[in-house]
């Protein structure tokens, strides 16, 4: 919980992990390319007191995550949103288990999601109805430009994707968390491109679509898809450190997002450990949209439900009354 002029904020952080990129854990060029690239965006887009040192970053491991989020990072829940990267790396990206066994240790602060591949066809289905079920899963994160083989990306709309969203609604699994941003080296940049979601987002109106990173760089095609799909959210991890080196920009980004698809559809994420939650959480609540600008005022409601309300309210997390934004009297109203 963060706390400022008598105002406190739920904080759900949407997007985490707990990543192994050591070395001996890379198979190949690739998975140094695609480390190194995450702390370039670091390095260049944290305060200078905040940035670590490139060994820490490619492993830093589960104390340091539960004291950056928990214990300085204001954090009351956050959810692990795991990339695999098995053609890149041994084990694979995301640490898997241990990020499952750190939920389970931590289930009041912690949700896991798992991923899912749909070129892994019938076997993968089968995989997942068990990893449903071990895992407790309420959602997935899906990496659209991953490797696998000859395969340098995969379709949304795809038929084996919709098999496996159809198995999702089956399953009760019902928050899809899509990478709809910047393209990682080595990966292709159009193979992040956010069009793919449209058609599932009308077909599959059980289901709730956050496009995580608001589909950067191609933010304009993201608000005209979702401000047509009451069911697509937008996840601002990547957009969130822009606050500190380019404020005006990131004023266009919440500006745009407020406008075409308002505050009860954007989910704050700090996509841990690319950027730490503490400096993201301080800047957010007192970050103002500047007045010279077409865009209306960010309000203390808003930033609340950015946050870690409208988290709250998709993964169905009890939030204390202290912190829910209060109703208005109907009497009153009235």
């Amino acid at each position: 919980m963060y706390e400022k002029n008598g105002e406190k904020y739920y904080v759900c952080d949407a997007h985490i992990a707990l990543w192994d990129a050591r070395p001996e854990n890379q198979r190949n060029i690739h998975g140094k390319q695609f480390i190194d690239c995450f702390y370039d965006y670091h390095k260049n887009l944290s305060p200078a007191e905040v940035v670590w040192d490139y060994d820490t970053y490619t492993y830093y491991g589960e104390q340091r995550l539960l004291k950056d989020l928990f214990e300085d990072g204001y954090v009351d829940h956050a959810i692990f949103q795991p990339a695999i990267l098995g053609d890149f790396y041994k084990r694979g990206f995301g640490q898997t288990e241990d990020a499952l066994a750190l939920t389970k240790a931590h289930p009041d602060k912690l949700t896991y999601n798992h991923a899912w591949d749909p070129r892994h066809e019938e076997a993968g289905l089968e995989q997942l109805r068990k990893d449903a079920d071990r895992m407790g899963l309420k959602g997935v994160k899906l990496y659209t430009a991953e490797w696998n083989g000859d395969s340098r990306g995969w379709k949304l709309d795809s038929l084996w994707s919709r098999r496996y969203l159809e198995e999702c609604i089956k399953l009760g699994i019902k928050n899809i968390h899509v990478h709809k941003g910047p393209t990682i080296r080595p990966l292709d940049r159009d193979a992040f491109d956010v069009a793919d979601i449209d058609q599932v987002a009308t077909d599959y109106t059980e289901l709730n679509f956050i496009v995580e990173h608001v589909g950067l760089p191609r933010l304009e095609d993201f608000c005209w898809i979702a401000t047509q799909e009451p069911n697509v959210y937008g996840g601002l991890a990547v957009a969130m450190p822009f606050i500190h080196t380019r404020p005006g920009y990131f004023a266009q980004i919440i500006g745009e997002l407020l406008y075409w698809i308002g505050e009860d559809r954007i989910l704050f994420s700090s996509d841990y450990a690319l950027w730490t939650p503490k400096w993201l959480v301080e800047q957010f609540v007192d970050f103002q949209i500047p007045a010279d600008t077409e865009y209306a005022p960010l309000t203390v409601a808003q930033k609340k439900k950015i946050l870690g309300l409208n988290a709250a309210s998709l993964y169905g997390l009890d939030v204390p009354a202290e912190l829910r934004l209060s109703m208005p009297d109907p009497a009153v109203a009235s």
